[in-house]
C-alpha cells in the first residue's frame, strides 16, 4: 500500500491561480450532514445548531459556494431533517439533497451515486464534515491543486501532544512516537472515478474515513496544510471554542448606501429586484434599480471597497439596461472573497408612487435570493417626503441602505 504523500504549504491565504489554471476541471462538493451527533447533546443534530446565529451547516455550504473552482454543493441529510435543512439553507443555490445511509460511509456513498446519476458528472470532488464550519478558501486551493498529480488529497495537522496508551485502568502503559502523526480534517478531495470506484468495491462499512478507503484500495493520497480553526464540532464545548475563535478573529463592519433614479418614460420601474408597473419609468444606465444600487454601495462601504460606480463604470456599454441583480451578486461575492458574510441588510425606498407596500414581500425575497441570505436578515421599508423634496414633487425615488457585515479581523 503507497505510503501517504505530504506536500505540505505554508501559507492560510487563498491561491486561486493554481487552481483557476485547471478551470476546465468540474468540482462538486459533498457535505456530510446526515448524522444524529449524540455526543453534542441539544434539541437537534449538531450541524443545525447556531454558531453566531447561523447553523453549522450554513457556514460550510457559504464557504464552497464563495470559491470560484466550486461547479455545485450537495448536501447529504438525513430523512428525517428535511424541514431543518430547508430553513437552514434557505436562499443558497444548492443542488438538491440526498438522503445519507446508516453510517458516515454509507451517506458518502448516497452523494457519490448520486453525482455519478448527473448527465455530465464532475472530474473532482470534496467530501466535508458539516459539523467543521469555519473553512478558509486556502484550504479548499490546497486540496484542489494536489489533485494535479494525486488520486486524494486531505487536509492536516501535524500532531505536537505527547501521545501515551492507557490500559483498561486507566493507567499510562506506553508513550506513543508522534513522528509522522498527523490530524486528518476536511474537505477531502478525490478524483471522483477513483473515489466512487473504491466506495463501489469496499469490502465493510467501517473504513475510518474516505481517504482511509481510498488509500486501501492502492491510490496515492496525499496531506495538505490544513487550519486549526478547521476544529470539528463533537460537544457544546467545541462549540463554545469556536464562538470563542469567531469573536476573536472577526469584526463587525457597517456600510451605508444611497441612490437616487429621475422619472421618465416608461411603463414599469424596478425596485429591490421586481418589475412593478408604473406610468413612469426610472431612468439610468442600466436597469435603474435605485434599491439594489443603494445596497451595492452600502456593502461596497462596508468593505471600504469604493461604490458601484467604481466596479461598474456607467461610461461602459456593457452596463446599458444591465439587470442591478449581478451588481448586487458582484457586492456579495467581494464580501466572500474577504472571508466575511452579511449579517443584514436594511433597505428603506423614498418615494410617493408606486406604493412599495404590496411589493416588500417580493422584494426581500428577491433580494434574500440574490445575496443568498435567509429571508429574515433582509428587511425593506418604505416611506414618503410628505410631498417635499424632488420625491415629494414625484421627480424621482430615492432610496437609503445600510449592510452589516461579519469580517475577518485585519492586523
Amino acid at each position: 500500500m503507497p505510503a501517504i504523500a505530504s506536500p505540505l504549504l505554508p501559507d492560510r491565504e487563498p491561491c486561486y491561480a493554481a487552481v483557476m489554471a485547471k478551470s476546465s476541471m468540474t468540482t462538486a462538493v459533498l457535505i456530510v450532514a446526515a448524522g444524529r451527533g449524540s455526543r453534542f447533546g441539544g434539541d437537534g443534530p449538531k450541524q443545525y445548531a447556531t454558531l453566531a446565529g447561523q447553523p453549522l451547516l450554513r457556514w460550510a455550504a457559504e464557504a464552497f459556494l464563495a470559491h470560484p473552482a466550486v461547479s455545485s454543493v450537495c448536501c447529504v441529510i438525513h430523512r428525517d431533517d428535511g424541514a431543518t435543512y430547508a430553513a437552514a439553507t434557505a436562499g443558497l443555490a444548492l443542488a438538491a439533497p440526498v438522503i445519507g445511509g446508516a453510517t458516515r460511509q454509507a451517506s458518502v456513498r448516497h452523494g457519490l451515486e448520486a453525482l455519478a446519476a448527473l448527465a455530465e458528472p464532475p472530474d473532482q470532488v470534496l467530501v466535508h464534515d458539516a459539523a467543521r464550519p469555519l473553512l478558509f478558501s486556502g484550504v479548499i486551493d490546497r486540496v484542489l491543486n494536489a489533485l494535479a498529480e494525486h488520486n486524494g488529497a486531505v487536509p492536516a495537522l501535524p500532531v505536537v501532544d505527547t501521545l501515551k496508551r492507557a490500559g483498561s485502568d486507566q493507567c499510562i502503559v506506553a508513550t506513543v512516537p508522534r513522528a509522522d502523526l498527523w490530524r486528518a480534517q476536511t474537505p477531502q478531495g478525490f478524483r471522483f472515478a477513483d473515489i466512487l470506484a473504491a466506495h463501489r468495491a469496499a469490502p465493510h462499512d467501517d473504513f475510518t474515513d474516505d481517504a482511509d478507503l481510498l488509500q486501501a484500495s492502492g491510490q496515492s493520497v496525499a496531506l495538505v496544510e490544513g487550519d486549526e480553526a478547521l476544529l470539528k464540532v463533537t460537544t457544546a464545548a467545541d462549540l463554545s471554542r469556536l464562538e470563542a475563535l469567531l469573536a476573536g478573529t472577526r469584526e463587525m463592519r457597517t456600510g451605508f448606501g444611497y441612490d437616487v433614479h429621475a422619472f421618465g418614460p416608461g411603463d414599469h420601474v424596478t425596485l429591490g429586484g421586481v418589475r412593478i408597473p408604473h406610468d413612469k419609468g426610472l431612468t439610468g444606465h442600466s436597469d435603474a434599480d435605485v434599491g439594489l444600487h443603494a445596497l451595492c454601495d452600502a456593502i461596497y462601504g462596508a468593505l471600504a471597497d469604493g461604490d458601484i460606480g467604481h466596479h461598474f463604470p456607467p461610461s461602459e456599454a456593457a452596463w446599458r439596461g444591465a439587470d442591478s441583480a449581478q451588481f448586487l451578486e458582484h457586492a456579495v461575492g467581494r464580501v466572500a472573497e474577504r472571508g466575511g458574510r452579511i449579517m443584514h441588510l436594511d433597505l428603506t425606498l423614498v418615494c410617493e408612487r408606486p406604493k412599495v407596500g404590496p411589493h416588500r414581500d417580493a422584494m426581500r425575497a428577491r433580494i434574500a435570493a440574490i445575496a443568498g441570505l435567509a429571508l429574515d436578515r433582509v428587511a425593506v421599508k418604505a416611506t414618503t417626503s410628505e410631498k417635499l423634496g424632488f420625491t415629494g414633487r414625484e421627480e424621482g425615488i430615492a432610496a437609503h441602505a445600510v449592510a452589516t457585515i461579519s469580517l475577518q479581523a485585519s492586523s
